[in-house]
């Protein structure tokens, strides 16, 4: 097996000239990143563990650092992992005062005998493990702010355009061994109600990994991916013998025909065929593999460049 790691940095609206380098520049970052991992014989969990964290530390993105705020201006958190080899998962929702909530999503996989911790109990088990406590303040920016605001202005979360909505990060990869992972993280939807949970956090939704099948991670509206279940959807789609980009577009024609949902996914098969799809607008995406990396972000656009480079 060829190693490999794909990157998104969720479905998106048209970026600004300027701001579409600086998330192209992460987006690569992070898929070197994990690809280096698997280069040295790491496996595919740990890639994508830290393919995710790298862009939850860029301001750029929704998730971590650059999580959108909700309607009291704070901030909740959701992610997830996954191992293909034997779907052990761990996810963690309306977590706060953290830098890397995949990190934590990794400690409830590997840690507690559970698949999913929420508010106040993530808090307590992140607190027990050690994790570093930040000031919310940090996480925080500027143009985060000045988004709600507009949203506020705007609409209210409830009556919300489904397509400025798509925020999130996710990694999936396969390493030397064959074994599949996948990784999301997100801040949510900007305006959101105080304890609202989207699709990132729940296995079979915002991802899934299953040596038997592939790996995927999902970005999107987060109601529309969890009525479809598009995640594991578009693996069910493979499993049925379609290509990679067949399983892929047929998930996502259903979701946007079915409930008006835009999103986009990122999958890689057991046989080590890969994708990055959306219906979105763009989708900032990057993968790795052999020496190379691919990355684009609007359709038909696709730059391949040397590793080194």
């Amino acid at each position: 097996m060829k190693p490999v790691v794909v990157v998104h940095g969720g479905g998106a609206s048209n970026f600004s000239s300027e701001r579409k380098e600086r998330v192209r520049q992460g987006i690569i970052r992070a898929a070197k990143m994990g690809y280096k991992i698997l280069r040295d014989g790491g496996s595919a969990v740990d890639a994508v563990e830290c393919a995710v964290a790298i862009l939850e530390n860029d301001p750029e993105f929704n998730a971590g650092c650059g999580s959108v705020l909700n309607i009291n201006g704070d901030i909740e958190m959701d992610a997830s992992i996954m191992d293909g080899k034997d779907l052990s998962s761990g996810a963690v929702s309306a977590v706060r005062c953290i830098a890397n909530p995949v990190k934590l999503a990794r400690l409830v996989m590997d840690k507690t005998p559970h698949c999913f911790l929420t508010d106040q109990g993530a808090a307590k088990f992140a607190q027990d493990m050690g994790v570093q406590q930040i000031p919310v303040e940090e996480l925080i920016t500027t143009r985060n702010k000045k988004h709600l605001e507009r949203e506020k202005e705007e609409l209210g979360a409830q009556k919300a355009d489904c397509a400025k909505h798509l925020g999130t990060v996710g990694a999936v990869a396969m390493d030397c061994r064959g074994n599949l992972a996948y990784a999301t993280s997100t801040g949510g939807i900007v305006n959101k109600m105080v304890g609202r949970v989207g699709d990132s956090p729940c296995i079979g939704s915002g991802g899934y990994a299953d040596n038997n099948i592939g790996a995927i991670s999902t970005t999107g509206h987060g109601e529309s991916i969890l009525k479809v279940n598009l995640a594991r959807l578009a693996l069910f789609h493979v499993e049925q013998g379609k290509s990679v980009e067949q399983a892929a577009d047929l998930s996502l024609e259903y979701m946007k025909s079915r409930v008006k949902g835009l999103g986009g996914l990122i999958m890689i098969t057991k046989t080590g065929e890969w994708t990055a799809r959306w219906t979105s607008t763009s989708m900032p995406w990057a993968a790795a593999q052999d020496g190379k990396v691919y990355a684009g972000i609007d359709l038909n656009e696709t730059t391949i460049t040397d590793m080194c480079s």
